[in-house]
């Protein structure tokens, strides 16, 4: 009976690793063309392993629809129709957007071609080379045509898993701007740059002449990149939808040696989809030392504790889970500007905790507590608390201020000095009285 009942609890939970769930949500559209729509077969065995429900459209088919009653109906967008040109009504460059506002997430796919897809990614932030102009390189050597690229994936990344094997791609690069929401996933290698990869010995002339060398080639381009939107929502932009295929899953980077891509889908679709790197903010309380009530209003110099509780989503059990991992948040106590900016550290022993104590500054008004916690990659924690900061009452002063002693030494000198002056001019008076007095008897 023992084993029975270990063996029941092991394939729970097996089953729970093998059907993670999304911190945002299991529904997913996924928009291919139907003539496509069998190359991508081992992704959507991935998702599908991993507890997501599919739903596939056509990109011109209205249903199912994408928002109900102003709703959206799903929690995540996969586009992989990157070279179509006609798309339906609500698949708009502004009909995306509105979704990633209202929390859905996005995994887009671009062509080198001039698509609606195209003008979108100009706002955020991506900068596309001319259309027709993917991306080439001649290195390593290789039987495959030039456009068809083994990129190695970055040794360090929060993203891609570790050890993960050389990528094969084939797309459009692009630039990245200033935008700080922007997240670097997979730049291009150093010796590849955009250019015709029919257009011969001399592509890379071209290639200067209609874009520059300095700005379309090299390593400063991206392949894959992300972008966290300021309400958490996630998209993801892959320069080519063959990253994903089943071509490239079971194509060999070298004898024996299979691709990355299936590892590398796995981890974008993880990110996008809010599986992994996910921080909550749980909740936030402020309350004077030695006190656990939190007021409305705090008297100058008062000491202060501020404590934030943060969880991490855990896509393993689908569960939030205490995280301590942050090691360089910050506290701003401020009023317009930051009178305090001060490290808010885990506190020891208690799980997903983080406190610190300051002194109030000597000034009166109305202050905020304010977290804001931005790294690429990480869900963003924001948190702001108003209070008011009040001056003390009459009765909450001390008696005596020792800066105050030469004041108080003149107001006491000054009353002393009248009262002998009063004394003395009153006792003159006196004498001279009495001498009057008795002049006047003899």
């Amino acid at each position: 009976m023992l084993s029975l009942y270990t063996f029941l609890l092991f394939f729970l939970s097996l089953s729970g690793l093998l059907h993670a769930k999304s911190s945002d949500g299991d529904s997913v559209l996924i928009l291919v063309e139907e003539s496509h729509k069998k190359d991508f077969s081992l992704f959507y065995e991935d998702l599908k392993e991993h507890g997501y429900n599919l739903t596939f459209r056509a990109p011109k088919d209205e249903k199912p629809s994408v928002v109900d009653f102003d709703v959206p109906a799903f929690s995540h967008i996969v586009i992989l129709a990157s070279e179509s040109k006609n798309f339906a009504k609500d698949i708009t460059p502004q009909s995306l957007v509105e979704l990633l506002s209202g929390g859905t997430n996005l995994l887009v796919g671009l062509s080198a071609k001039q698509t609606p897809l195209t003008s979108l990614a100009s706002e955020f932030s991506l900068i596309l080379p001319p259309p027709a102009t993917p991306l080439i390189s001649f290195f390593p050597e290789r039987k495959d045509p030039p456009s068809v690229i083994p990129i190695n994936a970055p040794a360090s990344s929060l993203i891609i898993s570790p050890n993960t094997s050389p990528i094969w791609f084939s797309g459009v690069p692009f630039a990245l701007g200033n935008n700080p929401l922007l997240v670097p996933i997979l730049n291009a290698p150093a010796e590849s740059f955009a250019a015709d990869s029919e257009g011969g010995p001399d592509v890379l002339v071209d290639a200067t002449e209609r874009g520059g060398e300095g700005l379309w080639a090299g390593s400063q381009l991206s392949v894959v990149s992300g972008f966290q939107t300021t309400n958490g929502a996630r998209v993801t932009w892959l320069g080519g939808v063959d990253m994903l295929s089943d071509k490239f899953f079971k194509k060999d980077v070298s004898k024996g040696v299979k691709s990355g891509n299936a590892r590398f889908a796995r981890d974008i679709a993880a990110w996008t989809f809010q599986e992994s790197l996910v921080l909550r903010l749980d909740s936030t309380t402020h309350h004077l030392v030695n006190s656990t009530i939190p007021q409305e209003q705090y008297t100058t110099n008062d000491n202060l504790v501020f404590t934030a509780h943060i969880s991490r989503f855990h896509p393993r059990t689908a569960t939030w889970e205490p995280y301590s991992g942050i090691k360089d948040m910050q506290l701003e106590f401020t009023m317009l500007d930051p009178h305090i900016r001060t490290a808010l550290p885990a506190v020891a022993g208690s799980p997903g905790t983080y406190s610190t104590t300051f002194r109030a500054p000597d000034r009166h008004g109305v202050f905020k507590f304010v977290v804001d916690y931005k790294r690429q990659g990480w869900t963003h924690l924001q948190s702001s608390t108003t209070v008011a900061l009040v001056p003390p009452r009459h009765d909450g002063y001390p008696r005596f201020l020792s800066a105050a002693w030469p004041y108080y030494a003149g107001a006491i000198s000054t009353s002393v000095a009248f009262f002998i002056f009063s004394a003395a001019w009153l006792a003159g008076e006196s004498r001279e009285g009495k001498k009057a007095k008795g002049g006047k008897a003899q």
